[in-house]
């Protein structure tokens, strides 16, 4: 599904509810790292909600952009921003680091629209040079007749955002 163009204001309204949303769910779980996510909140809402093409009714949906978290630490707001776009319940950001919440201090593959646990920072990388690699693999054996390799445990697809990309001329 292909985001459609939301005004710069609307974009705005939506970093301010995000940022809430985070600053209530640190505040109810008494812990976290409110930095590292109220710092990236831009970035997502900008590939959220005007740059990705995504669809929350179909997170395993082929064609998908991928965002790829790779400070795991800044969990809140990739949370905040999947319960903005749809992918779960406004309402569950509350259980943020509750015993058996599937939302805990780094992402968690049981989350809708999560792509990867992050932890390390920069590990993230890696993870989108090793899946882009594997895909060329597949596309190279395809192409020569040869049976493509197999992915145990994974939905990847073709990954289509390998880097983050910003036009905010475009936004202005």
């Amino acid at each position: 599904m292909e985001q459609a163009q939301i005004p710069f204001g609307m974009l705005l309204q939506k970093a301010v509810k995000i940022r809430t949303h985070i600053l209530e769910m640190l505040a109810e779980a008494k812990s976290g790292h409110p930095g590292g996510s109220l710092s990236a909140v831009e970035i997502l809402v900008s590939l959220y909600f005007y740059k990705m093409r995504h669809d929350p009714k179909r997170p395993d949906w082929p064609d998908r952009d991928r965002f790829v978290l790779s400070k795991g630490h800044a969990a809140p707001v990739l949370f905040a921003t999947l319960a903005e776009a749809g992918y779960i319940p406004v309402s569950e950001l509350k259980t943020l680091r509750k015993l058996n919440s599937r939302l805990q201090g780094h992402p968690d593959y049981r989350v809708p629209g999560v792509e990867f646990p992050g932890g390390s920072l920069g590990l993230g990388l890696s993870a989108i040079e090793s899946t882009r690699c594997w895909e060329m693999g597949n596309w190279t054996r395809a192409r020569h007749g040869r049976r493509p390799w197999r992915l145990r445990n994974s939905n990847w697809g073709i990954l289509r955002l390998s880097l983050i990309e910003m036009e905010y001329s475009k936004m202005v």
